[in-house]
């Protein structure tokens, strides 16, 4: 398994779009990227931070290398529109070496 965490700072008063869009562009990079989905964290200041799972690395290189350009167009221009230009940043990625995290319905 492998893991990467993203981040982005939202401009004020587009943080709905950026959710409802970050939600659908992860949902098609799973369905045609083979990744195995994502959460989405909101911090402080607009920032906002994903925690994406990848079957292997090789897997999220691939899709790095194709930009993730995902089939849902609208979706994408909805999460690029809202953020700050220039605040997107890979942070990390890495293998995951132990997995506790128990899935859970709220």
């Amino acid at each position: 398994m492998f893991a990467v965490i993203y981040r982005w700072r939202v401009i004020p008063g587009l943080e709905a779009q950026f959710e409802r869009g970050w939600a659908r562009g992860t949902q098609r990079i799973a369905a045609e990227f083979g990744g195995w989905g994502s959460r989405l964290h909101r911090a402080g200041d607009n920032t906002y931070i994903a925690y994406a799972q990848w079957p292997d690395e090789e897997t999220w290189k691939k899709a790095t290398d194709q930009r993730m350009y995902h089939s849902d167009e609208e979706a994408r221009q909805m999460y690029r529109k809202a953020i700050v230009p220039g605040s997107f940043e890979t942070l990390y990625a890495m293998p995951v070496v132990a997995d506790e995290l128990e899935l859970r319905s709220a």
